[in-house]
């Protein structure tokens, strides 16, 4: 087959689809695979690598959606690269659809068949092609959030972890999943006061586990959400259902109630935020101020660490994109269930519950189809 990586064209966006590593296993494998000029360069990867790895270099993106079998990018397709998408073209990345009308319309119309890195399961119902990149954000969440509590950053002025004779600040996870746990872990290790709030009870018990006295566990119908919230210095927003909208949990008046200068950082971004006020925002503009609130809502945070989030990024989806590519997609999808479940759109019908239903499409069982 024909796999071809485009250069991603989404603002601060510079990740690529597939590191040289990965071109070697799949030119081994007897595929041809072309990928922009310079499509790597942000991550660290030159022509040269993928080069010596086997692969072509093509001048521009048409070349690239011109001639490739399947297209393998990081984030959503764009409107122009969604023009240039052809009838029966597979589509493999993270899409996100739920949150986007129009692409979900331009995808059904170019009846391309489109399969979602973040609705790919496992066995036990994970979602192990988006766990990497949900990690990643985590990470910076916490990040991202101490840095914006920073003065110069009209935030309130403290440190994260406070220091002898300051008291730490209060962080306020909403969502104790992967984005949860790897926010826990940064915002632990830098001393913060850490309240993790999810809905399992099971859940909880397994990050008191991992995190012992260093968290605090909060029962969601069990809490007055609000008064957490009012107290908090930075609110980490990571609740997810897959591939839904996020559920709305921090709502306009709880924000009118947080101190000035405290922070939001709004992880369920791509999936339309979990907090009222949210919109999205870029590396290069990554904050604006609603109520003397300062949110954070950067709808690609793991682009800021292109070259961390590749490397982890292709050690999941490599080993589909194999079966893929080797056994066609009617074969690959019909023998995996789980793989299936990545499918969302297939040659003009919605094949994915969650987006079917918010954009009022009919729903089409997949296994119908493949």
């Amino acid at each position: 087959m024909k796999i071809g990586v485009p250069k991603e064209i989404k603002p601060q966006e510079t990740r690529i689809g597939l590191t040289p590593d990965s071109v070697k296993v799949l030119v081994s494998e007897g595929h041809n695979v072309l990928i922009e000029n310079n499509g790597g360069f942000e991550a660290g990867f030159d022509n040269d690598q993928y080069i010596k790895a086997g692969a072509k270099i093509a001048s521009d993106a048409s070349d690239i959606f011109n001639d490739s079998d399947i297209i393998v990018k990081v984030k959503e397709p764009q409107k122009t690269e969604v023009d240039m998408i052809k009838e029966d073209q597979i589509v493999y990345t993270y899409l996100h659809l739920a949150a986007a009308k129009e692409l979900t319309k331009g995808l059904i119309k170019s009846k391309s068949i489109n399969i979602a890195y973040e609705t790919v399961t496992d066995d036990n119902g994970r979602l192990p092609l988006l766990a990497p990149m949900s990690a990643v954000a985590g990470r910076m969440s916490v990040q991202a959030g101490a840095h914006c509590l920073e003065k110069n950053q009209k935030g309130r002025g403290i440190l994260l972890g406070g220091a002898p004779g300051g008291e730490p600040a209060n962080v306020l996870i909403l969502g104790g999943g992967v984005v949860g746990e790897n926010a826990a872990t940064i915002a632990t290790g830098m001393k913060a006061k850490v309240h993790i709030v999810d809905k399992s009870e099971k859940r909880l018990k397994q990050l008191v586990q991992t995190f012992g006295d260093k968290i605090i566990p909060e029962l969601s119908d069990k809490i007055d959400l609000g008064k957490l919230v009012a107290e908090a210095d930075l609110v980490v927003g990571g609740v997810l259902i897959p591939g839904a909208e996020a559920p709305k949990l921090v709502s306009k008046e709880m924000i009118k109630s947080m101190k000035r200068g405290s922070v939001i950082v709004d992880v369920a971004i791509d999936q339309g935020g979990c907090v009222e006020t949210s919109k999205p925002t870029t590396h290069g503009d990554p904050t604006f101020i609603v109520d003397d609130v300062v949110h954070y809502c950067v709808a690609n945070m793991p682009g800021g660490v292109p070259r961390t989030s590749t490397f982890a990024l292709n050690k999941v989806t490599l080993p589909y994109l194999v079966k893929l590519a080797n056994k066609g997609y009617q074969k690959a999808l019909s023998e995996d269930k789980n793989f299936l479940a990545g499918l969302n759109i297939y040659k003009g019908q919605v094949t994915y519950k969650a987006v079917a239903e918010v954009f009022g499409y009919d729903y089409v069982d997949p296994s119908e189809l493949v």
